[in-house]
């Protein structure tokens, strides 16, 4: 079977799969082959496919979920002067639009709130879908300011945290999961602010 036949049957077998699972990445080698994988290990690798960041999370339930919360989202970004784009984009790489999500590291609910920025924002309940966007908008304001709007190293500061960005000289920190989550989330931003359809 082709290479393009193989295609064509994994990408069916995804369609048919009722939970979406992982982004997917493709990769020709030098000798023409062909390989997918959900975690791009080194270069070469393209996205083929965005898909929601939860395994958990039905696409119909994603989809309904991101058509409910655009008014708020919309509503609390211009409120802090922020792109509605750019929230979008974050909270889609962070939650998949999963209110209650539950991160390893104990960040909660939409914009993926840590306790403590949670509380220097006044959100006392994470899973409050109005509460967590307005704190993580809050905060996403805070460091767009801190690095003069710079955009990647906003998402940096706001996966790692912004003391790594600032110990690397306003560098995005050399850690594989912090450049990864950049890249996804710009790759998002630009596809909302182009208004393609995002997964």
């Amino acid at each position: 079977m082709g290479c393009v036949n193989h295609f064509i049957l994994l990408i069916l077998l995804l369609v048919a799969i009722p939970v979406i699972q992982a982004d997917l990445y493709k990769k020709v080698d030098k000798n023409g082959h062909v390989y997918f994988t959900d975690n791009p290990v080194g270069g070469g690798f393209k996205l083929i496919m965005r898909t929601p960041k939860k395994g958990t999370i039905e696409y119909k339930n994603f989809q309904r979920n991101r058509r409910q919360l655009t008014p708020l989202i919309k509503q609390q970004a211009r409120q802090y002067k922020v792109d509605p784009a750019l929230v979008m984009a974050i909270i889609h790489a962070e939650s998949a639009y999963d209110r209650k999500a539950v991160s390893r590291a104990g960040a909660v609910g939409l914009m993926q709130l840590m306790p403590g920025t949670a509380k220097r924002y006044g959100v006392s309940n994470r899973t409050d879908a109005a509460q967590n966007i307005r704190g993580g908008v809050q905060y996403l304001r805070y460091l767009l300011e801190l690095f003069k709007f710079n955009i990647k190293l906003t998402l940096a500061a706001y996966n790692a945290g912004e003391s790594a960005v600032l110990k690397y000289g306003n560098k995005v920190p050399p850690y594989p999961e912090t450049e990864q989550y950049v890249k996804k989330v710009v790759t998002y931003y630009q596809d909302y602010l182009n208004g393609h359809k995002v997964l």
